[in-house]
């Protein structure tokens, strides 16, 4: 049987890659390709094994051809978010090469504000492009980040939506089953990591004019750690300006039981992010029974789908107009709680696990 290695730079608890790679080993297993998950950083060497979800341990890369015997037959999936020593270790390799993109954050959103994230942005792409012609096949968690491979060279290339699936049961608050009716839009959610691509300022311009003209009572919580200090900085310094310090909450990194709680007290999910490979919060917001409002760039229409209200503008009043309306309406948010439901099952786990099955059984059963 064909051995399947999957190879991360970094895999750590809360990060969406890590969580897909993870329920990636575990399809690979139950398919009876039982391999190798290889890191550069975190893994199981520290405390994280449990709360990574880990049946087994992981295992340094470099270890590949050494005390991990190699195989002509094997396939190596790169899981491809930023640059990494990892990639160029793979260049060298003989083996057939499978390169899963997460997208890779365009270089302009960072090189004003983290000239050294900047660096590795570009030479994740540098990298990118010399893996296209090494990869026998590239593939994408969404049609977007697809269609990235293919600018990049990829000539053989698939979609595979992301692996996700809502936490076990008794792992989270629950929720009451009319959720969409006793929510109005009082409080706005936000998940994601500080960072300008997913465009905190924004979410916090337009809550600021929905505070001032529809809501004086509303809220808005980010929820997420920060990638770039100076764009947190810069955030920070934006909400006090605009007097709304005892109204915005950044909450830092969180753990589940807090997410879930965050989730389970908002009333609306506002996205403005202009750059995602996929956008998972959309998926928990979904599950939590929490309408959406997201600005259509990116891969978020496609994630998305009818699953909430598509805006094709984010200026401040546009998007303060949605949510107010979202708010004010009981019947509307019905009909978005259940399009959400809707939505979250066209990308259930299972869907999503057939799908990858079917892209790697050439590379898995040994064709071309």
């Amino acid at each position: 049987m064909v051995r399947a290695h999957l190879f991360t730079p970094d895999l750590r608890p809360g990060d969406a890659a890590g969580a897909h790679t993870v329920r990636l080993r575990r399809l690979l297993d139950d398919l009876g390709h039982v391999g190798e998950l290889f890191v550069e950083h975190g893994g199981s060497d520290g405390p994280d094994r449990a709360a990574l979800g880990l049946d087994r341990p992981t295992r340094p890369f470099r270890q590949y051809g050494r005390e991990v015997a190699a195989h002509g037959e094997d396939v190596l999936i790169y899981q491809l978010a930023i640059g990494s020593v990892v990639a160029d270790f793979l260049l060298d390799r003989p083996e057939r090469l499978v390169v899963q993109s997460h997208n890779l954050t365009p270089v302009e959103y960072f090189a004003p504000w983290e000239p050294h994230l900047a660096s590795a942005m570009l030479w994740g792409r540098d990298q990118a492009q010399r893996l296209a012609g090494r990869a026998s096949l590239g593939l994408g968690v969404s049609a977007f980040n697809t269609s990235h491979l293919e600018s990049l060279g990829f000539v053989a290339t698939a979609t595979a939506p992301f692996l996700w699936a809502p936490p076990a049961p008794g792992a989270e608050p629950a929720l009451e089953a009319s959720s969409g009716e006793r929510r109005g839009a009082g409080e706005w959610l936000f998940v994601g990591r500080l960072a300008p691509n997913k465009c905190q300022h924004d979410l916090v311009k337009a809550f600021a004019a929905h505070h001032r003209f529809w809501d004086p009572s509303a809220r808005l919580r980010l929820v997420g750690g920060s990638s770039s200090p100076h764009y947190e900085r810069a955030l920070r310094q934006l909400v006090e300006r605009l007097g709304l310090t005892d109204v915005v909450t950044l909450t830092g990194v969180v753990d589940d039981a807090e997410l879930a709680a965050a989730y389970d007290r908002a009333g609306v999910f506002v996205c403005l992010s202009e750059h995602e490979g996929f956008c998972v919060p959309l998926l928990e917001a979904m599950h939590h029974g929490l309408p959406v409002v997201a600005f259509g760039a990116a891969a978020v229409p496609e994630t998305l789908g009818s699953g909430g209200l598509l805006l094709d503008d984010k200026s401040p009043l546009a998007v303060a107009a949605a949510v107010a309306r979202v708010g004010a309406d009981a019947d509307l948010r019905r009909a978005m709680v259940d399009a959400g439901r809707h939505r979250l099952d066209e990308l259930s786990l299972a869907r999503a696990r057939t799908r990858h099955a079917e892209v790697l059984a050439p590379l898995l059963e040994g064709r071309t």
